[in-house]
């Protein structure tokens, strides 16, 4: 199945930071008047993008901070989370996850995951002691864990529950935007987020007045007044700068996260024909994924890698290590084989370019390429199912001219 002369030396980058700021004036005109202000530190951007991401989000309040780590970091020390205490997570997100657990003193404890990468509820009792005092999910790939189950849990058992949104600005569940089932969410700004910034971001968002008030106070040194300590904090504000980009992607992020859904839409429905190769995790009607990356599980992961790079076709691995396998993790007592399906996942998962850039003939090409491997070092063939009454492989993954998208 060899791919049209016309797509040869295509190139598909996995990244777009060199093209999400194509038109830059408006920004660079706001930044002006910051400049001539003076007004670089929690100044009026500050607060009005915070009000306008509330909005968004459907939230009482929105505290922007200086990246999403430390949202969640003061989210939890907001909370009261601190030395002897136990929060339960998931291994397999990022490393800044566990990191604002550890920030903080408490003990984070795993939880395996389930098919959609997210945390298991069905293991979270298991993993509770006398020392549990929350429960951290993850939204990983912008998909919204199963809250409704894990809120039920917490009632039970009398644990707080904060949310690790950085990945899932726009993430929703049952209509209502991520971080309106909990005490609170961390979410990032970081340039590879649905709301990207130049350079470290982040929010916490909460219906809470009292955790919105004190984690005001955490990230500003525990300032009452600017001679008053009320608190002892940190410096971890939201800059201005940063505020004044943050609120012009704001009024972007529906158009950005609506076409990396329809792009991992059409991943999803060409991959259906290879599912002897690739494992698609479930797709929940109730939620609204936004796809921070499209994570699939494959075979033969490092020669399609190989294959792909031949192509031009950059994709990442999102995570290889767990992090209870990180050598950071070592003092915590896990060992390998103690969370098998993370484990399996870090074997086998493969990220995909899915973000708003791409052309649909980028698209298609990624698609073909999979495909060609597929087929050629699998010696699979399309033709046994479409005689025996199923459709076979996808067009598009025949190549020829089926999909000619711009």
């Amino acid at each position: 199945m060899p791919l049209k002369t016309k797509t040869a030396g295509l190139k598909v980058k996995y990244s777009y930071l060199d093209t999400q700021f194509k038109d830059v004036e408006d920004v660079i005109a706001d930044i002006r008047k910051l400049l001539k202000s003076g007004d670089f530190t929690l100044g009026k951007p500050v607060a009005e993008f915070e009000k306008l991401f509330a909005e968004y989000a459907g939230v009482k309040h929105a505290i922007g901070t200086a990246n999403g780590t430390d949202a969640l970091f003061l989210l939890l020390k907001a909370a009261g989370i601190g030395p002897g205490d136990e929060v339960i997570t998931p291994p397999n997100s990022f490393i800044a996850t566990t990191g604002a657990i550890i920030m903080t003193g408490a003990k984070p404890v795993f939880v395996d995951a389930g098919g959609d990468y997210n945390i298991n509820p069905a293991l979270i009792e298991k993993a509770v002691t006398l020392k549990t005092k929350a429960i951290l999910p993850v939204h990983l790939t912008g998909n919204p864990a199963d809250m409704l189950s894990i809120m039920a849990i917490a009632k039970k058992r009398n644990l707080i529950v904060m949310e690790d949104a950085a990945q899932a600005v726009g993430a929703k569940i049952n209509g209502a935007h991520v971080g309106n089932w909990s005490l609170g969410a961390g979410f990032s700004l970081h340039p590879l987020k649905n709301i990207n910034v130049w350079g470290d971001g982040g929010l916490v968002v909460t219906n809470n007045d009292d955790i919105a008030s004190k984690i005001r106070l955490l990230r500003n040194h525990g300032l009452k007044t600017r001679d008053e300590v009320s608190i002892f904090g940190v410096n971890s504000r939201l800059d201005s700068l940063q505020a004044i980009v943050a609120m012009h992607m704001l009024k972007q992020v529906e158009q950005i996260t609506q076409t990396r859904i329809a792009n991992a839409k059409i991943y999803d429905e060409a991959f259906a024909s290879l599912e002897k190769w690739i494992k698609i995790p479930p797709r929940r009607p109730s939620t609204r994924q936004v796809y921070h990356t499209y994570v699939i599980m494959v075979s033969q992961r490092k020669a399609l890698m190989e294959h792909l790079a031949q192509r031009g076709v950059e994709v990442k691995i999102h995570y290889p290590i767990p992090i209870h396998l990180q050598e950071a993790a070592n003092y915590l007592g896990y060992k390998a084989g103690d969370f098998p399906v993370t484990e399996k996942q870090a074997e086998t998962i493969l990220t995909l370019p899915v973000h708003q850039d791409l052309t649909r003939r980028q698209i298609d090409y990624v698609i073909r390429s999979i495909a060609d491997f597929y087929v050629k070092k699998c010696n699979y063939s399309g033709r046994h199912s479409r005689e025996s009454g199923n459709p076979g492989l996808d067009p598009r993954l025949r190549g020829g001219d089926e999909q000619r998208g711009t």
